[in-house]
């Protein structure tokens, strides 16, 4: 199969951008006065505003055509039916089963798995009980107070964004924490002001082999042990999410406080499963249901909907549309929710550890821009960092807005300001201001002809840079769920239509092997493998360093 840059469709969008690039967009909404009501979708609680793009019909009709030339709609109906559309590993990608809050039957080899998925949600849901009612005690008696889930990558990402993101819906009588960073003075600093007798870990592995996890699980169990002595008090202060019982067991954690997941379920895509743990805890059962079900709503939509009011479908289209033919190298989220401000980096795994990829399905090296840089900040911070170069830098930087029309912290006129800027930004990128509007504005201003003839081009604002703004009522459960599923599913459609596997990340396994090796030689205070002059140099510097 030839590559997606050979097709007749894609051919077709390189001589179109061409067209259309020069054009302003504040001309195509002059030109169409119904253009702002006609490029707007809902789903899940979600609006999105996609009219701020430089695009046409002509754009989307050619878009279109390139997700049909990539059979898009069947890649969708592959992924809900189980299929194994993780080619590499072999796997079927089900997330969605997690969620799947129909209950119908999803199969994997013949075999239903709602019915696992089902017992994973009952033993969490009792579990949450005994721990939030206090019922669950530590070794001097006492009920729990800070939980402390300890994993990496999709295992920290993905609960820590959304406890985060639903901060309003927490509690002060149960805090949760997180713990990554092989680094101790991650641990460190989360322990300090615990108090050991009132907290319980949740240490997050699949294998219970993770080496950064179990660095610190291991390093919690000394903390622990240091100050109950005695083994047994392990059981009471640990709970572990994996699928290794022999591992789980010889931790001393007892294997009934073992909650298990799938192996088609990738880690940047598991909170939706036992992963989720520290969300229930955090916020409750009942609200971990509705961060689910909103995730099924968009799921829904998704597979239910044609491809031209298929939300997830036309922001995939629309990045691509830069990334490969507008030359956008970047795509930045920028939330205006404080609750939302780990979004970003959550994304950040999702999309670049999905779709940074250089070869196809079929093991075909590509010679087209696949996964973009993402990043943001929350608004308004990002306004008085790195916004300027998105309006008068030399590069076209692709962004989305998203905002809540209502706060949980009404406080005075704070929300009316912060999404003034909201949509102002978005204007302003959109419309930017011509050399004669500068100089007008300046001249009424009383600035003097000659320096405002000099000031001119610097106050020019070139405008047509594309923006995609999601509005959702309040940030609830629901939302966040369906806004974190819209994500996913426009990873997966820019994938398939770049022709990759979104699913596997062999890109990671490489670094992971190389430091096995030189941690011992570190632990040795010797160099003895085969490395490069730089490498080498750098070791025995920190070796004599330490030495020292």
């Amino acid at each position: 199969m030839s590559l997606i840059n050979q097709t007749p469709a894609w051919k077709a969008l390189e001589q179109h951008w061409g067209q259309v690039k020069g054009i302003a967009m504040r001309d195509l909404f002059a030109s169409d006065p119904g253009r702002a009501q006609r490029l707007r979708l809902s789903a899940g609680g979600l609006d999105l505003d996609y009219s701020k793009n430089l695009i046409t019909e002509q754009t989307r009709s050619l878009l279109l055509n390139l997700a049909e030339t990539a059979d898009l709609s069947g890649w969708i109906g592959r992924l809900f039916a189980g299929e194994s559309i993780n080619n590499t590993e072999q796997r079927a990608v089900l997330h969605i089963a997690l969620r799947n809050r129909s209950n119908r039957p999803i199969l994997v080899d013949g075999r239903d798995v709602m019915p696992l998925v089902n017992e994973v949600l009952d033993r969490m849901e009792s579990f949450v009980a005994l721990v939030r009612s206090g019922e669950w005690r530590g070794f001097q008696g006492q009920p729990i107070r800070d939980i402390v889930n300890i994993g990496i990558g999709g295992s920290n990402l993905g609960p820590k964004m959304v406890c985060t993101a639903l901060g309003a819906y927490g509690s002060d009588e149960l805090r949760v924490h997180f713990v990554s960073n092989v680094d101790g003075t991650h641990l460190v600093e989360t322990l300090r002001d615990l108090d050991p007798a009132r907290t319980l870990f949740i240490v997050a592995s699949k294998t219970f082999t993770t080496q950064e996890t179990m660095t610190n699980a291991n390093s919690a169990r000394d903390w622990l042990l240091a100050a109950s002595r005695d083994p047994a008090a392990v059981a009471k202060h640990f709970v572990a999410v994996s699928t290794s019982a022999e591992r789980v067991s010889a931790f001393g954690i007892d294997t009934q406080n073992m909650f298990g997941f799938w192996d088609w379920v990738g880690g940047r895509y598991s909170l939706w499963s036992a992963i989720g743990l520290p969300i229930a805890l955090a916020v409750g059962y009942d609200r971990f249901v509705e961060l689910l079900e909103g995730a099924f709503a968009m799921d829904e939509h998704f597979r239910t909907t044609p491809l031209a009011e298929n939300m997830p479908v036309v922001l995939g289209l629309i990045g691509l549309w830069y990334a490969n033919f507008g030359g956008a190298r970047t795509h930045a989220v920028l939330p205006y929710d404080q609750y939302l401000r780990l979004l970003p980096a959550y994304l950040q795994q999702g999309d670049m550890e999905s779709n940074g990829k250089g070869v196809t399905r079929g093991g075909v090296a590509v010679d087209y821009t696949t996964g973009p840089v993402v990043w943001g900040e929350p608004g308004t911070d990002g306004q008085h960092a790195f916004f300027q170069l998105i309006h008068q830098g030399t590069q076209l930087i692709p962004a989305d807005f998203i905002g809540a029309i209502r706060s949980h912290n009404e406080m005075g006129d704070h929300h009316l300001k912060l999404m003034a800027n909201f949509f102002a930004q978005t204007e302003a990128l959109m419309r930017g201001r011509t050399t004669e509007e500068a100089l007008a504005e300046m001249s009424e201003a009383g600035v003097p002809e000659e320096r405002a003839q000099l000031l001119a081009r610097h106050r020019t604002f070139p405008g047509s840079r594309p923006t995609n703004s999601i509005l959702m009522e309040r940030l609830t459960p629901y939302t966040l769920g369906a806004l974190i599923a819209l994500y996913e599913h426009r990873i997966f459609v820019q994938g398939v239509l770049w022709g990759i596997n979104s699913f596997d990340q062999w890109g990671v396994e490489l670094g992971k092997q190389l430091a096995g090796v030189i941690l011992d030689e570190l632990r040795e205070g010797r160099v003895w493998a085969d490395h490069d002059p730089s490498t080498r140099a750098l070791l025995e510097a920190f070796i004599r360093g330490r030495s020292a």
